[in-house]
Formats: C-alpha cells, sequence, structure tokens
C-alpha cells in the first residue's frame, strides 16, 4: 500500500478504455481484456462487477493518518524506510505514499461507474428487479463513499467555497475539474439519498454497504460539513439499529470474533495482498509504527477495555525496542498473520458524532449523555459526569475520538476538521527528525493532488503551497 501508484486520475479511466480505441483499418481487438458490454450481459455479472469495486478498495487512509498524525510514534529498530518520509512531514506531489489514496479512490470510482452504465441495460427477469436495485444503491453508496474519501483527504479545507475534488459520475475519459467542498458534498449526499431508496432493510452483510452503513456514511458527511441536524439524524438511525458492543465482546471486534457494532467492514482473505498489520508490526519481529505514548497515557490501563484492544505490551522484546505495538491489526493465525478485516463504520463513532452534534447545537446534556453512554461501555466502573460549557464538552468529544478511534482513519482530519496543529510530544518525536509541531497553513496541513494528476490534467488545480 505504501509503493508508488502510477495510477491517477486521467490514466486511470484512459488505461481502462483505450486499448479499445485501435486502429480501425487494422481492425485489432486486444486479447487482455474484456469489452464492458460483453462483460456484463446478467445480473449475475453487475454482482462481479460490483465484488470488483469492492475488492479495489484499501487501508491507504487508516495508514496515512497514523504517519501524519500524533497517534504513532516512529521506533528505532524500524530501519526499513517505509512511510518514514511522510512521518516526518516530508512529502509533495511526487510523494507515492501521501498520494496513493488519490489513484485507488478514482480506481473504485471508474470501476463503479462502469457497472452503473450497464444496470438498467442487461437483460433479466421482472424477479431480478429488487436485486438489481439492491446492486445499483450499492453502487452508488460505494461511489459517494470513495468521493467522500478523497474529499477527507484532498480538499483544500472543509470550507463551503473551498477547493474539494472532481465528481466522477461517467468512466470517460476527460479533464475535470476540482468542484468546490460544497458542490462535492452536495453530490456525495445525492448519491447516498438515492442509495438509500434503492437498498432493501432485508440486506444486512456487513461486508458490503448496506442501509445503515449508508446511514453511518451520511453521518461521517454530516459533521465535516458542519450540519448538525444532519448528523444527529442519520447517527442517531445508526444507534437504534446497531447497539454498542459490550466489554466482554469488544475486544473480539479486533480479531474477527464478534461483529458487534460493526456497521460496514472490508473483508480480508489470505489471497488479499493488504493485511494492514503488515503496515504496524513486520513479522519478523520489527515494530515499524507504535502508537504514540500520548495516546497510550490518555487510557485508564485498567478498566478502559480500548487499552488491551488497541494496545499490545511486551517488555520482553529487548533493548532498543518498543514495548508497545498496536494491537488492532496483529491478529490471524501463524501462517497468515496480520491478517484481520478492515472496520470502516462502527456504532462507537456514530455516538461520538452525535455527542459532538448536540454539543455543537448547545444541548449540552444530550451531547454529555452520548460521551457517557460510549464511556460506560467502554470503562469497567465509569461514573458519569456533566459538562457546564460547551468548549468542555466539545475538546473532551475530541479527546474521546482520539481513545476511540485511533488507527482506524480520523485523527488527522478530526485535527483538520477543527484547525487545530498535530502536535507531537518529545517522548514520540524521537526519531521525527523535527516533525513536531504542524500548524494549520503550513503546506502539509493539507495532502497534496499527485503531480502525475497535474502533468496530465491542465484543468487540475494543485493544493496552495505546493
Amino acid at each position: 500500500m505504501l509503493n508508488n501508484n502510477k495510477f491517477f486520475l486521467y490514466t486511470v479511466i484512459l488505461i481502462g478504455i483505450v486499448v479499445s480505441s485501435c486502429s480501425k483499418e487494422l481492425d485489432i481487438q486486444p486479447t487482455d481484456t474484456i469489452d464492458d458490454a460483453k462483460a456484463y450481459q446478467t445480473v449475475a455479472d453487475l454482482n462481479s462487477g460490483l465484488l470488483g469495486a469492492y475488492a479495489s478498495l484499501s487501508g491507504t487512509t487508516i495508514t496515512n493518518v497514523s504517519l501524519t498524525s500524533d497517534e504513532c510514534t516512529l521506533p528505532g529498530e524500524n530501519s526499513t524506510g517505509r512511510g518514514v518520509a511522510t512521518y516526518r512531514w516530508q512529502y509533495d506531489g511526487s510523494s507515492g505514499t501521501i498520494t496513493a489514496g488519490w489513484a485507488y479512490g478514482y480506481v473504485t470510482i471508474d470501476r463503479v461507474n462502469r457497472v452503473l452504465n450497464y444496470v438498467d441495460k442487461v437483460s433479466s427477469k421482472p424477479a431480478d428487479a429488487g436485486i438489481k436495485n439492491q446492486y445499483k444503491g450499492e453502487l452508488l453508496a460505494l461511489r459517494a463513499y470513495s468521493h467522500f474519501e478523497l474529499l477527507r483527504n484532498f480538499a483544500s479545507k472543509y470550507e463551503a467555497s473551498a477547493m474539494g475534488v472532481p465528481y466522477m459520475e461517467t468512466s470517460v475519459v476527460s479533464k475535470p475539474s476540482r468542484l468546490s467542498f460544497s458542490e462535492t458534498v452536495a453530490k456525495i449526499k445525492a448519491d447516498l439519498l438515492a442509495a438509500k431508496s434503492l437498498i432493501p432493510s432485508s440486506f444486512t452483510d456487513n461486508t458490503r454497504i448496506t442501509l445503515q452503513a449508508v446511514s453511518a456514511i451520511q453521518a461521517r458527511v454530516a459533521i465535516y460539513e458542519k450540519n448538525w441536524d444532519d448528523a444527529v439524524k442519520y447517527s442517531t438511525e445508526v444507534i437504534n439499529a446497531t447497539p454498542l458492543a459490550s466489554s466482554n465482546t469488544f475486544t473480539g471486534i479486533w480479531t474477527d470474533a464478534s461483529n458487534d457494532e460493526v456497521i460496514w467492514k472490508l473483508k480480508r482473505v489470505e489471497s488479499d495482498s493488504e493485511r494492514l498489520g503488515d503496515f504496524y508490526y513486520d513479522i519478523k519481529n520489527i515494530v515499524l509504527y507504535a502508537p504514540a505514548f500520548e495516546l497510550i497515557n490518555t487510557y485508564d490501563k485498567v478498566n478502559d477495555v480500548r487499552y488491551r484492544a488497541y494496545i499490545k505490551f511486551d517488555n520482553t522484546r529487548g533493548i532498543g525496542k518498543s514495548n508497545y505495538m498496536v494491537n488492532k491489526y496483529l491478529s490471524g493465525s501463524s501462517g497468515l498473520p496480520n491478517l484481520t478485516d478492515i472496520k470502516l463504520y462502527r456504532t462507537g463513532e456514530m455516538y461520538l458524532i452525535r455527542a459532538e452534534a448536540y454539543a455543537q447545537k448547545n444541548s449540552l446534556d444530550l451531547g454529555a449523555a452520548d460521551l457517557n453512554a460510549l464511556r460506560s461501555a467502554r470503562i469497567d466502573g465509569y461514573a458519569s459526569v456533566n459538562f457546564a460549557d460547551k468548549a468542555t464538552l466539545l475538546n473532551t468529544i475530541l479527546l474521546e475520538r482520539y481513545k476511540e478511534l485511533p488507527f482506524e482513519g480520523h485523527r488527522f482530519f478530526d485535527l483538520r476538521r477543527n484547525n487545530l496543529p498535530i502536535t507531537r510530544e518529545p517522548a514520540d518525536a524521537t526519531n521525527a527528525l523535527g516533525a513536531v509541531t504542524l500548524s494549520p497553513g503550513t503546506k502539509e496541513y493539507v495532502y497534496p493532488i499527485p503531480n502525475a494528476e497535474i502533468r496530465a490534467n491542465s484543468n487540475m488545480i494543485q493544493n496552495p503551497l505546493y
């Protein structure tokens, strides 16, 4: 996932169709591709194409957020160089690690649009209408989700008039311009609303996008848009349908022994090349990135189930090695280490979204109630607290997001949403080469658009200062 992925928005789409543009005079048909019209002829073909789109989703956002925020530290035992420049905020548009998410996102979107183009064209029986609608709903939601991930990563700011990303609704060779942040959000919301009218409530496979997953995406979009009413509405839909895990089952989420509170996850099997645990821990017994001491010290190590679920302590590793490891993705058998499903949306996040929205709406009691409910589920013997002012409650919710959602792709963006600096404590910056504070307004506070995209697309505008 840290390799320099060569596919970008302009070239991704071009590669998919240029092979079919051979000279008419020669009438040569490529032998290594299948024309879309031939690929999508039945309802089963639509499902195959949809699964192909799901398969292109990756954990790149999760790892990049770990590298660029304050949730990880770089141990001295990591001599691989993997991701180190990004961790030190030494990146630009030529850096494959930080820009890989652009390619992955638009590859997924291109696959989605190709299938969508044939949903209403394939021959089918009347009895297939329901499943076709479901597939169409999943595709629309997946397109919205992928654009939203691109927006989180590459928007110049999370403000209405800021630069967003191109919204691709067809699979064509083009040179699209960046929409504004608000324009991008509007298209995301439209796709999600359309998806919600198509996916049946009886569909509950949490390795795909269900109705609850759509609501969860809508809730997350809402807090970036600062639409607090929508944030309450959609997070409540999820909370009412999917309760929090108990302290007895919570650790099982991260070993794939339990699906409690998991709304949507990316299934990972033996044949998958992406094992998220490999980013944090090399099976040769090298900790590549360890949990930050700042994060470790936020937990009640005795009573908070998240501490033992998220962090592994091993004081037998020897001198010069980290005693702490990211535990979220270390599961797997001896033959398949670091192989776990990637959890994209959980009920815990929904409680924090609703708590934040209530606080922003000055409903402090309701916001505190959600915060206390989450803490009670995670911390044995927890005693509820009250909050007298909005600022204190919001700061506490932000801290709770740090404790609840590390290594899930949120911290960097949470700080950006609140226009706060990324700050590493001295103990976490030993090998950072001075990368201690990243303030709003500095170049690296916003991820760059890939240089390859800028070169290929004359309408593309790079983020400021790059």
